[in-house]
Parts: structure tokens; sequence; C-alpha cells
């Protein structure tokens, strides 16, 4: 008997059978308005609790604050695998519960807290970024204890309340102290349909801030010196960030080439979007200056997003932006914060990235293939621990941040099938005891 197979069987006909139920949690999860900020994770995480509980799996919760809740729920490889061998693999899945405020509520089409599903579409804040996938994991996960599937290694499920507000109090919180552990990982991140996320670019945020000198604003520009003014200049001058030339290493230059053309040929694609693969990016993010409008401006801050390509160090862009701002006349230092770091990636001949590639073959019927981000995410603190990751997850991604978000249900079915094929054959699963002889090991 092919147990593998035969498991795989079994857990497609349960979700495909049991499709409503997964719906079902993915809206009950949207209906809680868990912007970040504030970041108040509470209901939502007592909800998964509660979820995790009726299939028989405890969680243990690490508070990072008194409102937000790191959540670690592990289904421990069968007891009979245990007395044979050590455990040697060990898989996180990691999903956030935070999303981006809704923002201007008369600009959507709908309640950004529906959780309705309409014409194949799952409605509401977070539905591809990433309640979806999130939906799927714990699904997947549940699905895993409930059919009692003898897994051979550890199947840890990490729910983390901060991401989208730069996530130093999910994962990085949770990995820095060993309070989860993995020999790979998956994240439920957006992702197209038939192309995980293998890697990301780098993030260099920073601000820059200007002094000007008062006046009343009647006699400008004849008396005082506006800090926005200055800034502004600023603001131009690093636009030529961009024209920083990447030494590209030559490991990552073929997925570089096949991520262009996945952007060249995306539905939906901006045109020119595959140029910031191999470029810095630079996002003016928010300018705050001035104390009236009658006064001229004696202080203006600005906050800059860059993104960083493979072969550019962050800091070499950090001292870029310095140069830049000195050579436009403005005396200033730009100061990092928030998401730092260069860029990375898992090469996709890590067992994880050829398991979930080959389940997304096998549930979708097509090609499957991993390609870069050009966005930062929670992989990269994954990679700094030495834990291969990549990103899978179900989305409409036009609509990702933005308002009227959805995801395709067919997608959000399909994603949960995914997980639950990948945990099977990465960890693998015990073999039936034989004529009273000890359970054999059985490998995908």
């Amino acid at each position: 008997m092919n147990l593998i197979t035969d498991w795989n069987s079994r857990l497609l006909e349960e979700i495909e059978n049991r499709q409503d139920e997964l719906l079902e949690l993915c809206s009950a999860l949207i209906r809680f308005p868990s912007e970040n900020p504030p970041g108040d994770s509470r209901d939502i995480s007592r909800f998964i609790i509660d979820y995790l509980k009726r299939a028989g799996i405890d969680t243990t919760v690490h508070e990072t604050t008194e409102t937000m809740w790191n959540l670690v729920s592990t289904l421990e490889r069968a007891d009979a695998d245990k007395e044979e061998r050590p455990a040697n693999k060990k898989l996180i899945y990691c999903g956030h519960t935070d999303v981006v405020p809704a923002g201007d509520l008369e600009r959507w089409d709908f309640d950004p807290f529906c959780g309705e599903v309409r014409d194949g579409y799952m409605l509401g804040r977070g539905a591809s970024d990433m309640k979806g996938g999130l939906a799927g994991l714990i699904f997947a996960t549940a699905l895993l204890a409930e059919l009692k599937v003898p897994l051979q290694g550890d199947l840890s499920l990490l729910i983390v309340p901060d991401e989208e507000t730069g996530g130093h109090l999910g994962v990085p919180w949770v990995l820095d102290r060993g309070l989860a552990e993995g020999t790979a990982a998956v994240i439920a991140e957006p992702s197209g349909p038939l192309n995980p996320t293998i890697g990301q670019k780098g993030s260099c945020w920073f601000e820059f801030t200007v002094e000007g000198t008062p006046g009343h604003g009647s006699l400008s520009p004849v008396v005082g010196t506006s800090a926005i003014v200055k800034a502004a200049k600023g603001i131009e001058a690093l636009q030529k960030l961009w024209d920083i030339k990447p030494d590209i290493p030559e490991e990552v230059q073929e997925i570089i080439r096949i991520s262009k053309d996945y952007a060249v040929n995306r539905e939906g694609a901006a045109p020119g979007s595959e140029q910031v693969f191999d470029h810095v990016t630079v996002n003016i993010g928010t300018i705050e200056g001035g104390t009236k409008v009658n006064v001229v401006a004696d202080r203006c801050t600005v906050q800059v997003d860059s993104r960083v390509p493979f072969g550019v160090d962050y800091l070499a862009v950090m001292e870029r932006a310095n140069s830049l701002l000195l050579e436009a006349g403005i005396e200033t230092t730009v100061k990092p914060f928030g998401f730092q770091g260069n860029a990375n990636w898992t090469p996709p001949h890590e067992p994880i990235v050829a398991d979930l590639v080959g389940a997304i073959s096998e549930v979708s019927g097509e090609e499957a293939y991993g390609v870069l981000q050009w966005a930062s995410s929670d992989a990269r603190h994954f990679r700094k621990h030495g834990i291969p990751v990549l990103q899978y997850g179900p989305a409409e991604l036009s609509t990702i941040h933005g308002f009227n978000e959805k995801a395709p249900v067919d997608q959000i079915i399909r994603c949960a099938k995914v997980y639950a094929l990948t945990a099977l054959k990465y960890l693998g699963a015990a073999q039936p005891a034989v004529h009273g002889q000890p359970d054999a090991a059985a490998t995908p």
C-alpha cells in the first residue's frame, strides 16, 4: 500500500467535501476587525484557540503585549514513530491575524468586515492579506489532527499578531526566544495561484528632517526659509536612488530572469513592473511639516520606503541617500526605522520548495514554479534563523491593501489542499504495523 498516496486522496476528498466549513472559517476571521494599528489580536486569537481546541489541538499563548498574542499549536509526530527514531523534520505553518486599516469606509462597495461570498469571491479586509491563507492553514492543520494522520515529524502552527506595521512583535519575537522550532516553514502570504514566492527584495526604510526659519506666510519667500520647500528638493534628489547599479550574484540571476518574465506575463501586472527586480525603488510615504497655513514651515520630516534588490546592500542605500541630500544642499542625516535588511531567498532545490511546488501541480494539474517578490515579509526572519521558507496563499493581488479587498473562493480551497499535501509530503507518514511488528517509516 502506498500510504502517502492514500492519505493524499483522503485529504483532498475531505477538503473538497467540507469546503463550506473552510469558507465559513475564513468569513469568521474576516469579521474580526483586527486592524493594525491599533493591533489588538485578543478576540480573533480566542476564536482560533477555541477552533483548534475542538479539533483536539492545544495552543500556547505568548503575549508580547497585553493586546498582542502569538499562538503556537503543534501536532507532534506519531507516537509509534517517536520510539523508532529522533525527530528530524519540523514544519512551521505561519500566518498573521493583523490587517491594514480599512480606511475611508465610504469608498468601499461593501462592509470591509462582512466576510461575505459573492460571485466567486470572499469579500473583506484581509481576504487576500492574509485571512484567506490563514484559514487554509488552520483548517488543514485541524483536519490532519481530526483524521489522526500519523505524521513522521512535528507540524507547528505559528499565528502572529504583528506583521503589517513591521512585525517586530510577531515572528522575530517568537523565533529569537526559541518559542517555535522548524527545519522548514511555509507562510500563507498572498501569491500567484501557481507561483509561490521563494525570495524577497530587501528593505531600507528611512526618514530625514529638514529645519527651516519661520516667518509670516504673507512674506514668503522674502522672509523665512520653508523647511517644506527644502524637503521637496530632497525628495527630488532621492529619486536618483533608482540609478544605483546592483552587482547581482550569479546564483540568483536565473531566478531574477524567471521573476521578470512572470511579472511581464502576469495578468493585471503594471506595465514595466519587472524593472523593480534589479532596481532600488523609492516611495515617499509620508510628509509632515509646518504648524499653520500662514506660517513659514520651520520643520519638515519625510519618511521613505525603499526596496533593495539582490546585489545592493541596504546600508549602501542609506549612504547614497545621505550623499544625494547633501548634494542638493540639504544638511540633514537620514535615520533608519521600520523594515531594514537585504534581499534574501530560499533556493528551488530545498525540499520544502520542491514539496510545495509539487503539491500545487498535483492539486491544479498545471506547472508551478517559484518566483521572487518585490515586497518584504516575515520570510526574512525565518531565513535569518536558518529556516528554509517560502510563501503561498490565495489572493486577488490587485486589491491587497486597497479598497474592496477580495480573494477568489477557488484559490482559498486550492491553497488549503496544497497546505495539507505539503505537510504530508515534507513530513511523511508512518506505515501501519504489520503482523505485530513495530511501525516502519514511509517517506514520500
